[in-house]
């Protein structure tokens, strides 16, 4: 069998490139064709939902603040990590999230389990001066959001598009999405809202029951991360072998 030729690769700039080229083709297609064949590559777990239009407003404003950045929403699989935040992360949680908002650095703690974990008037008063609730932290303050309201019209726009990349939002909750976002926030005429969103949390978030603001959306929005999935039966595995994708099956038991 002929010896193959490395001198001559090495010493050719063209054949190099072509070569590494080929082989980066051959690999990226055997990892992308693939995808084309299943139906989804994340396995749906019971209770995770679309955001109500009140949550996908405050998710919205989230990512406009920049709050990604400093913190992520991404638990990963190790006992440290388990132990502080509660069960890893699994993507079927991010499988409505566009764009994915996991992170890769903390500045601040992870806050994909942060959902009633504090009050509403925590909430609040940590955004509008972090040092009155955690004297160490060195986050900016968000006071104006008590002073920005909200526009409920645009809700049906926002579920409109993000329809098109694949949130199930149906037609009557793009209809809906004003009423469902007024009835969130105020707690009146919710029934339909609640039948639209399993789960969805009622009332006035931000201590004004009079306005609808940026800070009803945000804290709405944090006060639903984490608690779609019920992990209180499902055996933690922690350590590099627990996938945080294929987790998803047992967490839907």
């Amino acid at each position: 069998m002929p010896r193959f030729n490395h001198a001559r690769i090495e010493r050719s700039t063209s054949l190099l490139f072509i070569l590494t080229f080929m082989i980066i083709s051959i690999g990226g297609l055997v990892e992308i064709v693939p995808l084309f064949k299943v139906e989804s590559t994340v396995t749906p777990v019971d209770g995770v939902r679309p955001y109500t239009p009140l949550e996908q407003l405050g998710r919205n404003i989230y990512t406009r603040e920049g709050c990604y950045a400093c913190h992520s929403q991404m638990i990963r699989p190790f006992r440290d990590e388990v132990e502080r935040y509660g069960h890893y992360s699994i993507a079927a949680e991010s499988m409505y999230d566009h764009p994915f908002l996991w992170g890769s650095k903390r500045t601040g703690p992870d806050l994909a389990r942060v959902g009633l974990k504090y009050s509403n008037e925590w909430q609040v008063a940590h955004l509008v001066d972090p040092r009155s609730v955690v004297p160490v932290s060195i986050m900016p303050a968000y006071g104006d959001l008590l002073d920005r309201d909200i526009d409920p019209t645009v809700a049906g726009d926002h579920l409109s598009a993000l329809r098109k990349v694949g949130v199930p939002y149906s037609q009557e909750m793009i209809a809906r999405a004003e009423a469902d976002l007024r009835a969130q926030a105020t707690g009146q005429d919710a029934d339909a809202l609640r039948a639209r969103y399993p789960g969805a949390r009622i009332g006035d978030y931000d201590g004004q029951p009079d306005r609808i603001t940026e800070m009803d959306a945000v804290v709405a929005y944090l006060q639903v991360l984490g608690t779609m999935v019920d992990f209180s039966d499902v055996r933690l595995e922690t350590g590099i072998g627990a996938g945080i994708a294929g987790s998803s099956v047992e967490a839907g038991r």
